[in-house]
């Protein structure tokens, strides 16, 4: 069976979750990551997306985080995201909004640099936003 260990997810307005996990799945900016007890110390960004986490029950939480970064532990990970919810209290109009106003600044001809990140920003929100259309 496997080991357990501390997960917390925190952003600005709270503290999201602070239990014993199985496991979780975090949006980093190198690909979907699964952290679980032993893990080797990582620090990494978190792109938009759905964090999973298997609790110590066997129940399974979803979160929509929007940006931060995790410092991943053998003992546990901490994410501190920029914006975070559960996939339940998301506002799911706020993030079509937030693609409607990216697109526009995008088309305003930003500078090359920021107009890279804009739609690299702007990709990010557009697979979250398809990822949570069938929720």
């Amino acid at each position: 069976m496997a080991q357990n260990f501390i997960f917390e997810l925190v952003s600005p307005e709270r503290l999201l979750i602070s239990e014993e996990v199985q496991h979780v799945v975090i949006s980093a900016t190198e690909g979907e990551m699964t952290v679980m007890a032993g893990h080797a110390p990582t620090m990494t960004t978190i792109k938009p997306g759905l964090v999973t986490v298997k609790r110590a029950s066997g129940e399974t939480a979803r979160f929509v985080v929007i940006g931060g970064f995790a410092d991943i532990t053998p003992d546990g990970c901490r994410l501190l995201a920029e914006s975070a919810s559960t996939v339940e209290d998301f506002d799911k109009a706020a993030l079509q909004r937030r693609i409607e106003e990216l697109k526009a600044e995008i088309e305003s001809n930003l500078e090359s640099e920021a107009r890279t990140k804009a739609e690299e920003f702007l990709g990010h929100l557009t697979t979250l936003n398809h990822t949570l259309m069938p929720l």
